[in-house]
C-alpha cells in the first residue's frame, strides 16, 4: 500500500464493535434506508456517483459516514471513486433476520404509502 493510498483509506468498525442501535439509527434515515435497497438489490460494489439524492453532495457525504461508521457499508476508493458494499455476511451474522425484515418492510411500506407529494386516499 502506497502513503496515498493509506491517506485515502477509510475507517470501518470491526465486526465486534458494531451495535444495533448504530445500525438501527443508520436505516431509520429514508434516503439512507434506499441507498442500501439499492446496495441489497445490486450484485456489485455501486459508485456513490451511483446514487442519485435530492440532497447536497455534502449531505450525501454525511449519510455514506453513518452508514459506514455504523457498520452497514464498507466503502474503498478505486481510482477516483469511492464504492460502497453492503456488509451483509457481517450483519447477517450480528442481527440474524435484521437487515432482510428491514428490507422486507420497507418494499412493504412502499407498495401501502403514495409518493412523497401525491395526494393520499380521500
Amino acid at each position: 500500500m502506497t502513503e496515498r493510498d493509506t491517506a485515502r483509506a477509510l475507517v470501518h468498525p470491526d465486526p465486534a464493535a458494531i451495535r444495533l442501535e448504530g445500525v438501527l439509527h443508520a436505516l431509520s434515515d429514508p434516503l439512507r434506508l434506499s441507498i442500501v435497497r439499492e446496495l441489497a438489490g445490486s450484485d456489485t460494489e455501486l459508485a456513490c456517483s451511483r446514487f442519485v439524492l435530492p440532497v447536497t453532495k455534502s449531505t450525501t457525504t454525511h449519510h455514506f459516514r453513518v452508514l459506514r461508521e455504523s457498520g452497514v457499508v464498507r466503502q474503498t476508493y478505486r481510482g477516483t471513486a469511492k464504492m460502497n458494499g453492503l456488509r451483509r455476511e457481517e450483519l447477517d451474522a450480528l442481527f440474524p433476520g435484521l437487515l432482510d425484515a428491514v428490507l422486507t418492510a420497507a418494499t412493504a411500506e412502499e407498495s401501502r404509502l403514495p409518493v412523497s407529494g401525491a395526494p393520499g386516499p380521500a
